[in-house]
């Protein structure tokens, strides 16, 4: 498979804090990621920097050999940690903002997410829960045809009995040649749907493999080796 992410000596300084330290990281396509550490160790500015709504302070990022800007973001489908979307859209009108903003975005496959949550496309984003808003904004990320997804704590706001749901949509919802990194502290729920899991505290790279080898290696969960490695 083909890179669809390089990190060379990435660094990220905020005055005196140093959020991401000489870090250097390859994925290749095709792959479910999750992006693992504590609060405070650079999960965010790492997917902020590949959006492009950062810039390094040394190092390089290069997103299917490109710098993070118009081109990249062509092919990156990015999910904020926080809820974005103006109160007044209706559902079927973010629906529609995407569509006119995204050559790559499947309508069709936005109607149909929709359907099987049980959202009404007709009400104002003002009317619905906190945990109802996170869903409508994945399954905009998620109806984009990208090479890239980046999913900043998807999951942390929804209900347990739609945790499920959702994890299927990231699976059956991407390309087999894209990629979905997914920030979460949610490990346990996560961890049987990815292939490959990335450790990083106070900014450093602690841990980079392919989930099975590292469950053969360990004999742990990787929710267990999580706990070990950072003493939660």
């Amino acid at each position: 498979m083909s890179v669809i992410l390089e990190c060379k000596s990435l660094t990220k300084k905020f005055a005196s804090t140093i959020a991401l330290s000489d870090l250097n990281l390859i994925l290749e396509r095709g792959r479910i990621v999750g992006l693992l550490g504590p609060n405070g160790s650079g999960k965010t500015t790492l997917i902020k920097l590949i959006n492009g709504l950062l810039v390094p302070n040394s190092g390089s990022i290069h997103i299917a050999g490109m710098e993070p800007g118009v081109e990249s973001k062509k092919i990156v489908s990015y999910l904020p940690e926080k809820t974005y979307l103006p109160d007044w859209m209706k559902v079927s009108e973010a629906i529609n903002f995407f569509n006119d903003f995204y050559e790559d975005f499947d309508t069709n496959r936005a109607y149909d997410m929709l359907h099987r949550l049980n959202l009404d496309p007709n009400k104002r984003l003002k009317a619905l829960s906190k945990g109802t808003k996170e869903k409508v904004q994945l399954i905009l990320v998620m109806s984009r045809r990208a090479h890239l997804y980046c999913l900043d704590e998807p999951i942390g706001g929804v209900d347990p009995a739609a945790r499920d749901y959702i994890l299927s949509t990231i699976i059956t919802n991407y390309d087999e040649n894209a990629t979905v990194i997914l920030s979460t502290h949610l490990i346990a729920d996560i961890e049987n749907v990815l292939d490959e899991v990335i450790f990083i505290k106070e900014g450093s790279l602690v841990l980079h493999s392919p989930v099975d080898e590292l469950r053969e290696k360990e004999g742990k969960s990787i929710d267990s080796l999580f706990r070990e490695v950072f003493k939660c």
